[in-house]
């Protein structure tokens, strides 16, 4: 009885411990285990504005002077530092406690985001190095640590943004921001967790649906084969097990499972099936657990339409910048992660194009639940796409990116790049193609827009940006002219004949290998209009073109522009409205920054879910 009252004791103050850290929701939820820590909250902390952190000896740091929260970024006010000008490098340390019971296990120590190369060290001895600012990354910190001991872990980051070498995205290459630029964001940005697993236990497992057989196909990654290892596999619908499989496993191994009267996914139905994994070793002892789950849907371009579960399905997606006002590029909570995208369904969108970020992996989730589609996109902005090491550094990181994330059902698009232009005799051509290959490899499944409203070189989509404030000069230049608004200069898109309709003719060496007629057109940037009403001109307010003056100006201009690019679905098939949300200076959301309710949501709903002619012809026929 003592024991269990100790057990029960014990449990309740881990659970009040978990409560009081920020963002302790497990933060892969595509492959969950139990076996887990949270690191984030308070760690020590100091700047390094001259980079001479090594010189001084700090990787044997025992604690810094400064405090701050992790995993909020030094720049935000959730930190607790904000410190807004440039950060060329930050020290981070911590103290580590390695749980007795997992002797045996290898230990790894996982971050979710660390902007932009890393270092991590263990009681002064150099464990890891990491360049990208997006991607996740593990390390193996077995050798370095003693379970039942405590260890001091130091990190620290170096970013270098004028360098031009690394993915800025909408972080300001200025001291302040400006226009569509913001607040930067430097070191830690996501989740740090360290968890337990067996030497031989799963590293990965890449999920593939195919509607079209009813099947489902998994192919793990161990950590190290070992023999007479089995795995067990039960998918569920609620808790009723519709398929299971049990064998030996190896990395390579693919198992297909049929799912018998598969239930789709899709952002009507997002229905989900979850996944149990247990890993046995040779006596019949439990080595591994994780959880994760699927949706079993389909995306697919043909002809000048995209395609979801085999049926035409117009996109109606919103630019998703993914900044918050306490937590820059760190949502506050797993809460506000969901609010936004249920702001976004309540205003009639049907997704998003997550731009200029890598969103975090909750943020996916979030979207798989709720369903809401999306397009994955890398924070391309910043980077010289004519320079080697720049392209060799992007090419690993976004290689990285889509490995992540590419079991999500509500991605439906991979989106590399924005509005890059370089000429024809530089090494772009050569770095879109490669870029569009690699994905293509990784991910056969989804259709890639290589460069959203750009020089695209090679896409599955062909994506405009268009900024004209006047429906009728908008209709006229998307429907004629082919040019593409850009920051406030227009480009003559490479075309020939009308945008429609996408016929592309390139100057450079490369062409559309998929190319055998029209493919999807997506005018996937327009609007952004400020509403001097709704936000009051202040020093340093931008938009787009000129103000609507009121909300009712702001209401008619919307709806006239949106009702133009409905009226051509027949050859456009969607659109992305600039933006969900205002973004500091930028102030042309749907929505406030602070997520304030800005405009008569239940007259935007209606604006944005606009019924296509051919909707209206496929009633009246009713």
């Amino acid at each position: 009885m003592k024991r269990i009252i100790l057990a029960v004791l014990a449990l309740v103050a881990s659970v009040s411990v978990m409560a009081q850290l920020p963002r302790a929701e497990y933060p892969r939820p595509q492959f969950e285990r139990s076996e887990w820590q949270n690191l984030n909250g308070e760690w020590s902390y100091t700047l390094d504005l001259v980079k001479t952190g090594w010189e001084r000896g700090l990787k044997d740091s025992k604690g810094f002077d400064g405090k701050i929260i992790v995993p909020f970024a030094p720049e935000s006010k959730l930190s607790g530092v904000e410190h807004k000008e440039f950060i060329p490098c930050i020290w981070y340390q911590r103290e580590i406690s390695i749980p007795a019971e997992w002797e045996g296990k290898d230990i790894l120590l996982n971050f979710g985001a660390v902007y932009y190369e890393s270092e991590v060290y263990i009681d002064g001895k150099f464990v890891n190095r990491h360049f990208g600012g997006s991607d996740s990354f593990s390390v193996d910190i077995t050798p370095f640590v003693k379970p039942g001991g405590k260890h001091s872990l130091v990190v620290n980051a170096k970013s270098d943004l004028r360098s031009r070498m690394q993915s800025a995205g909408k972080q300001s290459l200025r001291n302040d921001p400006f226009e569509c630029m913001y607040t930067r964001t430097t070191g830690i940005w996501q989740t740090v967790w360290m968890e337990a697993v067996a030497p031989s236990g799963i590293s990965r497992v890449k999920i593939s649906t195919d509607i079209d057989r009813s099947v489902v196909a998994m192919e793990f990654t161990m950590r190290r084969n070992a023999a007479g290892n089995v795995l067990t596999i039960n998918v569920k619908d609620g808790g009723k097990v519709v398929a299971s499989d049990s064998g030996p496993v190896a990395s390579g191994s693919v198992v297909m499972l049929p799912i018998k009267k598969a239930k789709l996914w899709s952002p009507e139905s997002p229905f989900l099936y979850d996944v149990e994994f247990e890993l046995k070793d040779a006596t019949g002892k439990v080595i591994d657990r994780a959880t994760s789950y699927f949706g079993m849907r389909k995306i697919h371009t043909d002809g000048n339409k995209i395609y979801l579960n085999n049926e035409p399905y117009y996109q109606r997606l919103v630019l998703d910048q993914g900044f918050y006002p306490d937590g820059v590029w760190t949502a506050p909570s797993d809460d506000a992660l969901r609010h936004d995208i249920e702001m976004s369904k309540e205003a009639g969108f049907n997704g998003a194009r997550l731009h200029q970020k890598v969103f975090e992996e909750r943020f996916h989730y979030w979207a798989d639940k709720l369903g809401y589609l999306t397009w994955g996109e890398a924070p391309s902005w910043g980077l010289d796409a004519n320079d080697v090491e720049a392209a060799r550094n992007f090419l690993m990181e976004w290689r990285n990116l889509v490995v992540r994330d590419l079991n999500h059902p509500s991605i439906v698009t991979w989106t590399p790049f924005n509005e890059e232009f370089w000429p024809d005799e530089t090494q772009y051509p050569r770095f879109v193609t490669d870029i569009y290959t690699i994905t293509k490899q990784l991910d056969p499944s989804r259709p890639v827009n290589t460069v959203s409203g750009g020089q695209h070189i090679v896409t599955d989509i062909w994506t405009e940006h268009h900024y004209e404030q006047n429906p009728d000069k908008l209709r006229e230049i998307i429907y004629n002219k082919g040019n593409m608004y850009v920051r406030g200069h227009s480009v003559q898109a490479r075309l020939r004949g009308n945008v429609g309709f996408n016929r592309p003719v390139l100057n450079d060496p490369y062409t559309f290998p998929t190319y055998k007629g029209d493919i999807p057109y997506i005018l996937d940037e327009f609007g952004g209009i400020k509403c001097m009403e709704a936000n009051p001109a202040k020093n340093g307010a931008w938009g787009y073109g000129d103000a609507a003056q009121t909300k009712e100006d702001f209401y008619k201009r919307l709806e006239a522009q949106v009702r133009g690019l409905i009226e051509m679905s027949d050859k456009m098939w969607g659109y992305c409205y600039t933006q969900l949300t205002d973004v500091m200076q930028e102030q042309n959301g749907i929505y406030y920054y602070d997520r304030g309710v800005k405009y008569d949501m239940e007259r935007i709903r209606k604006i944005f879910q606009m019924p296509l002619p051919s909707d209206k012809i496929a009633a009246e026929k009713k």
